[in-house]
């Protein structure tokens, strides 16, 4: 059993060392070793990174993307966030002026600590926001306002919340991720 072992051993070895065989004019034309470098494509003639690189590669011209397809290229989205990133940004920015509990990026959750206005001291309010798509559309946004007034020394109560606070805060984010798309096409 250890003459196997030895000769796996050996086997692995002489792969390993086939694998580095070269000479270094080799590996000074090796595809991004340096700006400029030159490699033979399957062509037959010298190309730069640039050619190489609209010649195409094993899983087409844009590489391979697990993470998302051409549709998230389309509306705004990195692959370092699942939702949309303008209603994202949006939803950051218009409840900026709460503190925040939790954002969860990639389930599209952004949740408020307790917040009382100034203006209002006996009562506070709490929202979460929910993305629910990839898409800037009025129905990719969820929004839900939770308010409690004071009814003792540190005891609150839950009371109504108005439709119409929703729906002003969820056309608010709207109208804010619709003026970060506008600003990122022209900033292009």
């Amino acid at each position: 059993m250890s003459l196997v072992k030895v000769f796996a051993q050996v086997a692995i070895c002489l792969l390993l060392a086939a694998c580095g065989a070269g000479t270094q004019s080799e590996y000074d034309s090796y595809p991004g070793s340096a700006p400029g470098d030159k490699r033979v494509g399957t062509t037959g003639r010298s190309q730069t990174i640039a050619d190489q690189k609209k010649e195409g590669t094993l899983f087409g011209p844009d590489g391979f993307n697990f993470l998302g397809g051409d549709e998230s290229k389309n509306q705004g989205n990195g692959t370092g966030i699942g939702v949309n990133s303008f209603l994202w940004r949006a939803s950051l920015d218009t409840l900026s002026f709460m503190p925040l509990n939790s954002a969860d990026p990639f389930g599209g959750v952004i949740i408020t600590d307790w917040y009382s206005p100034p203006e209002t001291p006996n009562e506070r309010f709490k929202i979460t926001g929910y993305i629910l798509g990839t898409a800037l559309r009025s129905d990719a946004i969820k929004v839900s306002v939770f308010r409690q007034v004071r009814v003792g020394t540190d005891q609150w109560a839950d009371a109504v919340v108005e439709p119409s606070t929703i729906t002003a805060m969820e056309d608010s984010i709207l109208t804010r991720a619709r003026q970060l798309r506008i600003d990122s096409a022209t900033a292009q």
